[in-house]
């Protein structure tokens, strides 16, 4: 259960930003604008964007600073709560296992500028999202944040070598252009690009699906390496199995100007590794799982979930082609066994 809200957040992350300051020599400042602070708007007018990039950009800047701040070691009560509050979807899960994983202690970010697509939302439009590419770490990153009762981040993919973000197609006020959910002028429709994607991960060139989806590491190689693994699991005397699914994950469509589509959306990952043969068998733990699993060895079955977060450049019907995966970012985010 989320057990703050956004005001909450903002005020308790400002609060511990200060208190950590004197000991931190590298913590940024805190949200500039107070938590407490109410804010009087004239009434927008009906030509007015749903979401105006202004809206966007402080939203973006808001989650960046806020998360830095949570991310600060501290003992401050309730920080992984407050962190899950600003996001959703996959990057909920995700969140949670960085700081489980790491002792309450993941990683802090350094965030560039975005840049900022924002669709043209009408007045009144109750889902609306945006995108942002801005450099994470140093490295680019397409984000998405999508809105409820408010903004939270909701995906977050790593530009991958070799790949850009194609130019997305922008109105006159620098507004851009939404695919919806079961577009026909794309290769492959938004609905469509979670099961795609899971279908050549797990069969790669035999499937249905082969050339949708362009070869690669995140595509059919991980189904070169999950066939490969259950050979090797059989003859060890062990079952192995690795199913991807796109569960009730979100996903989002930009136009882009060749009329095609960059479609953001992410998948879960389940591998189960069973016994088969005598009691004294066992499985080895992952290093990558031992936070999650304190037996040192597995005697039965070893069950691993990941979360994997992308993003895929999909031609228009005019020109069909294989869609390149552009950009990832995923992590083990839950395991168990007996």
């Amino acid at each position: 259960m989320r057990a703050y809200g956004r005001r909450n957040v903002l005020a308790l992350a400002a609060g511990l930003l200060a208190a950590v300051t004197a000991c931190t020599s590298d913590a940024q400042p805190a949200p500039t604008r107070s938590a407490a602070a109410v804010s009087t708007s004239p009434t927008p007018s009906p030509d007015e964007p749903g979401v105006t990039r202004s809206e966007a950009a402080t939203a973006f800047t808001e989650f960046t600073q806020t998360d830095d701040t949570l991310r600060v070691p501290s003992d401050l009560q309730g920080r992984l709560a407050m962190a899950l509050d600003l996001t959703m979807g996959g990057q909920a899960q995700l969140t949670q296992a960085a700081y489980l994983s790491t002792d309450y202690a993941p990683p802090r970010r350094q965030w560039g500028a975005p840049t900022l697509y924002v669709p043209r939302w009408p007045q009144g439009e109750r889902s609306p999202w945006f995108s942002a590419l801005a450099t994470r770490d140093g490295r680019p990153t397409l984000l998405t944040f999508a809105k409820s009762d408010r903004w939270r981040l909701s995906s977050a993919a790593e530009i991958l070598p070799g790949h850009e973000v194609p130019k997305i197609k922008l109105d006159p006020d620098g507004y851009a252009s939404v695919v919806a959910a079961d577009d026909k002028t794309v290769t492959i429709s938004p609905q469509f690009m979670g099961p795609v994607h899971a279908t050549v991960a797990e069969t790669g060139t035999a499937g249905v699906t082969s050339g949708l989806l362009g070869e690669g590491p995140y595509t059919t190689e991980v189904a070169e390496q999950i066939a490969a693994n259950r050979a090797k699991a059989k003859n060890s005397g062990y079952s192995y199995d690795s199913i991807f699914s796109a569960d009730n994950f979100p996903v989002y469509g930009l136009r882009t100007e060749d009329g095609g589509a960059l479609i953001l959306y992410s998948l879960s990952r389940t591998t189960t590794t069973t016994t088969q043969t005598a009691e004294d068998d066992y499985i080895a733990i992952p290093d990558e799982a031992r936070w999650a699993i304190t037996d040192p060895v597995l005697r039965r079955s070893l069950r691993l979930v990941e979360t994997h977060q992308y993003a895929t450049v999909v031609p228009p019907l005019t020109k069909p082609a294989a869609a390149p995966v552009i950009a990832h970012d995923g992590a083990l985010t839950r395991a168990s066994g007996q």
